[in-house]
C-alpha cells in the first residue's frame, strides 16, 4: 500500500469515527439494572428502570443478554388502555412500556421473552423512531390449548393433552384448562392436521365438533387422557389436533398507539393472549420478517390467539416484507379504518356519534383538522367531506365531533363516519400466510396498496377487500389496489368464513346496491399463479374498475370441490371489468365469467363463456 493511499485511508477512518461521536446511541443494559437471563425471576421491575435511562437519552439502545426472561403479571405496571377489535377488560397488564421515547431500539439479542397469564407483551405509545429487533414472545402455558385425538365416535371423543403445557382439571363433569391465576372452559374448536399442520379440510367455522357444547361432559380415564362425551354430528379424524379455544382477546402482543416511524425486525410472535401486533393511529410501519407462528420446537399448533398484524386507523406507509404467518385464530393481516354511526344532529356543525362494535371503543377517534368522510349507510356512498374542529369523548362508546363546516343536510341519523385522514398506503411483499382460520389479507383503505410476491396456502380466501359500515364497521373503499406476482397454493378455499366468495373475494357490506355507484375502485389482479381445486377463483361486488389480467389458473385435484358457487370470476354489479389474456392449464372446473345485475358492455374480455344474470 502506498503512503499516499495509506494516509487517505486514515483520514477515511478518523472522519468515520468523528461521525459516529457526533451521532453516538447510548447504551442501556438490563444486566445493569440487576437482570440476568435464565433466572426466572420477574422481568418487569428491571426493565422499568432501564427503560427510564433510556428516556433521558435522544438515541438510545435498550440491550439485552442472550437467553431466557419471564415476565409476571405486576399489580404496579397496569393501564388503561382502549384496543382496536380487543375485548376491552382494563386495565391492562404491561410487560414492557416504551411510553413518550424517542429514538429508542430495543434489542432482544435472539432472547426468549416468556410471559405468563393474561399479559400485553410489548407497548409502544406516543413514542418516534422505536425499533423492537430480535426479540421471541412466548408463553409456557398459552392462553389456547391443543390436545391430540386418539379415538371418535358419535357419543365420545378421547383427546390426549400435554398437561405441562395445558394444565387441565374436571369440575362437575366440565373440563377447564387452567394457569398461574386463571381457569377457563372451552368455548371454541379448531382441528388441525397432524402432518400438514392445515386446517382439516372442510371444517372451518362449520365446526370439527358439532353439538350443544353446554350439554356436554368431561371425564379423566387417565392423567393426561379425557373423554368428550355428548352427542356429536361431525367428529374430527383420529391423529390430528384438537384446539380448544377458551380465553378472550383482552390483550394485544405487541401494541402500538398514538406514535409514529415504528419498525419490527427479525421478531418471532409465538403466541399472545389475543391479536398478535395491533396499531392503530400511528403513522409508518415496518414489519421486517416478522413472524406469527406456533412453535414447533414445543410441538404446537397455534401461534397468535387471533389476527396476525392488526392495522386500525393508521396513516403514512405501512411496510410489510418478508413476514410469515400460520396457526393463526383468525386473520394474518387486517387493515381498515373504524366506521361510526351517527346517533344524533345536535346542530348544524355538531354530530353525537357512536362505536358500534364492542371490541372497538374508546379511541380517541377525531383530531382536529382530520378528514371525515360522511357516509350514507345504506348505499355506502360518501356524501361530502368535512374537517375536524374538535373531539369529545363522553363515555367509551359515545363521542362528539365538531365540524369547521356544516355537515350535510341529507345526513341522517343511522348514517355513518369515516376517519379518512388516518387511512394508510400498504406495501405487503414477499411474505408467506400458511393455514390460519379464516382469511390472508384484509384491506380496506382508501390509499395506494401493492401485494406482490406472496405466497398463499389460508384455508379461507386468500385476500378479503370488504369494508362496511353496518356490521364489522370496519371502513374503507379501495381507490387503487395491485395484486401481483403472488402465487395461491391449492390449501386456499379449503373451508367457509365470512365473506369467503373466492380465492380472491371483493365483498364490501352494501345493503342497497347501486349498479352505476360501485363502492370500491381500481383493483388490478395480473401475473399470479392461482393452483385452483374448486371453481371460484375471483369473487367481485360493487366494484369499478378491476383487471383480471394475464393471470395463471392451474387445476389441483388435492381437494375435493365444495363451494356453492360454480363459476371461475363473477362480477356484481361492477363497472369497467376486464379480463385478459389468462391462461389456463389442466381440467380446470371452470373458465367462464357470471355476471350480475350488471350490463354485459360494462365486461371487457377474451373469454367467450359469459353468463348473464339480472336479479
Amino acid at each position: 500500500m502506498s503512503k499516499l493511499t495509506s494516509s487517505l485511508l486514515s483520514v477515511l477512518i478518523i472522519l468515520l469515527f468523528s461521525g459516529c461521536n457526533q451521532n453516538s446511541v447510548f447504551t442501556v443494559k438490563v444486566s445493569d439494572y440487576g437482570l440476568k437471563p435464565g433466572t426466572g425471576e420477574n422481568a418487569i421491575p428491571s426493565i422499568i428502570k432501564a427503560v427510564n435511562e433510556c428516556k433521558k437519552h435522544p438515541a438510545s439502545l435498550l440491550l439485552f443478554e442472550k437467553g431466557r426472561y419471564d415476565f409476571r403479571i405486576d399489580s404496579t405496571h397496569r393501564r388503561t388502555y382502549y384496543e382496536s377489535n380487543t375485548t376491552n377488560d382494563t386495565p391492562k397488564n404491561l410487560a414492557i412500556l416504551l411510553e413518550k421515547c424517542n429514538g429508542l431500539t430495543l434489542d432482544g439479542m435472539n432472547s426468549e421473552f416468556v410471559f405468563h397469564g393474561s399479559i400485553q407483551p410489548i407497548t409502544v405509545d406516543n413514542s418516534d423512531k422505536i425499533t423492537i429487533q430480535n426479540v421471541n414472545i412466548d408463553w409456557d402455558i398459552p392462553m389456547t390449548a391443543q390436545a391430540r385425538i386418539i379415538a371418535t365416535s358419535a357419543i365420545n371423543i378421547d383427546i390426549e393433552i400435554d398437561t405441562k403445557q395445558f394444565p387441565y382439571e374436571i369440575t362437575e363433569g366440565k373440563l377447564f384448562f387452567k394457569g398461574e391465576n386463571w381457569k377457563a372452559r372451552p368455548t371454541g374448536f379448531m382441528e388441525y392436521e397432524a402432518n400438514t399442520h392445515r386446517i382439516a379440510t372442510g371444517t372451518g367455522d362449520e365446526g370439527c365438533i358439532r353439538g350443544d357444547w353446554s350439554k356436554f361432559s368431561a371425564e379423566e380415564l387417565k392423567p393426561g387422557t379425557v373423554r368428550l362425551n355428548g352427542s356429536f354430528t361431525l367428529t374430527p379424524a383420529v391423529g390430528n389436533y384438537l384446539i380448544l379455544r377458551h380465553s378472550k382477546r383482552d390483550h394485544a402482543g405487541i401494541f402500538i398507539q398514538e406514535s409514529s416511524n415504528v419498525t419490527l425486525e427479525n421478531v418471532n410472535v409465538y403466541h399472545t393472549a389475543g391479536l398478535g401486533i395491533l396499531s392503530q393511529f400511528t403513522r409508518n410501519l415496518t414489519y421486517r420478517n416478522v413472524k406469527v407462528i406456533p412453535n414447533s420446537a414445543k410441538n404446537r399448533y397455534v401461534s397468535g390467539h387471533d389476527d396476525g398484524f392488526h392495522i386500525s386507523n393508521c396513516a403514512g406507509k405501512i411496510t410489510i416484507s418478508e413476514c410469515e404467518f400460520g396457526g393463526l385464530m383468525d386473520d394474518p393481516i387486517n387493515v381498515h379504518g373504524t366506521s361510526v354511526r351517527v346517533i344524533e344532529k345536535m346542530n348544524e356543525h355538531q354530530l353525537k356519534c357512536r362505536f358500534m362494535h364492542e371490541q372497538s371503543t374508546g379511541m380517541t377517534w377525531g383530531h382536529p383538522n382530520d378528514t371525515i368522510g360522511f357516509i350514507e349507510h345504506k348505499s355506502m356512498q360518501t356524501i361530502s367531506k368535512g374537517s375536524v374542529r374538535s373531539f369529545e369523548k363522553l363515555t367509551a362508546e359515545e363521542f362528539i365531533v365538531g365540524f369547521s363546516n356544516p355537515v350535510p343536510r341529507s345526513l341522517v341519523v343511522g348514517d355513518a363516519l369515516e376517519n379518512l385522514s388516518w387511512s394508510p398506503a400498504v406495501t405487503i411483499q414477499n411474505c408467506r400466510f400458511e393455514s390460519c382460520r379464516a382469511r390472508g389479507i384484509l384491506i380496506s383503505t382508501p390509499r395506494k396498496v401493492l401485494v406482490d410476491k406472496n405466497e398463499f396456502e389460508s384455508s379461507g380466501s386468500a385476500i378479503l377487500i370488504a369494508g362496511d359500515a353496518n356490521g364489522w364497521y370496519e371502513s374503507g373503499a379501495v381507490n387503487d389496489v395491485t395484486i401481483t406476482n403472488n402465487i395461491f397454493k391449492d390449501g386456499c378455499m379449503t373451508s367457509m368464513y365470512q365473506f369467503c366468495e373466492a380465492i380472491i373475494s371483493i365483498y364490501p357490506i352494501v345493503p342497497e346496491i347501486d349498479s352505476l355507484k360501485p363502492f370500491h375502485h381500481n383493483i388490478t389482479i395480473e401475473n399470479n399463479t392461482f393452483n385452483a381445486f374448486d371453481y371460484p377463483v375471483l369473487y367481485a361486488l360493487s366494484a369499478d374498475g378491476v383487471q383480471f389480467n394475464k393471470n395463471r389458473i392451474i387445476r389441483s385435484s388435492q381437494f375435493k370441490p365444495f363451494h356453492y358457487r360454480k363459476h371461475c370470476l363473477t362480477f356484481e354489479a361492477c363497472l369497467n371489468a376486464e379480463v385478459k389474456g389468462n391462461q389456463f392449464e389442466g381440467d380446470v372446473l371452470s373458465k367462464d365469467i357470471k355476471l350480475v345485475k350488471m350490463d354485459k358492455r360494462q365486461l371487457n374480455s377474451d373469454l367467450k363463456e359469459v353468463n348473464e344474470y339480472r336479479n
